[in-house]
């Protein structure tokens, strides 16, 4: 196995299990702010992946290729996660901030009337 290859796989794996960490514990803006790192060790990844790798170094290529195997199968599982998530919080916000639809008609006086609970003003959430 080249240096060359072990070292890209090597940021590869660091990569994702830093970006697992960070999806498992639902940080979604830290884990948002690996893309680009990721993307890069990826791309040099699949670089030197025509390396030629020595039969010396062929289990350890096997151990490395399981690693990254793991590793990106557990980040999809956690990026599915934080993508239903995410998909909750914004629809418990869209609820929370659509407008009360309420009947109107007519009061005791003739004036057009409103009944229901007042609109909101301001949302505050942090999710």
């Amino acid at each position: 196995m080249s240096k060359e290859l072990i070292e890209a796989a090597g940021v590869l794996a660091e990569t994702l299990a830093e970006e697992n960490a960070a999806l498992a514990a639902l940080d979604l803006p830290r884990a948002a702010a690996m893309l680009a790192g990721k993307q890069h060790a990826a791309a040099r990844f699949i670089e030197v992946q025509a390396s030629p790798i020595g039969a010396t170094h062929r289990q350890a290529a096997e151990q490395l290729a399981q690693r990254l195997r793991s590793l990106a199968a557990e980040n999809r599982v956690l990026l599915e996660r934080a993508i239903i998530a995410q998909g909750r919080v914004i629809g418990v916000i869209a609820r929370a901030a659509a407008p009360a639809v309420a009947p109107s008609g007519y009061g005791a006086r003739g004036r057009s009337c409103h009944a229901g609970r007042p609109a909101a003003y301001a949302l505050s959430a942090r999710a």
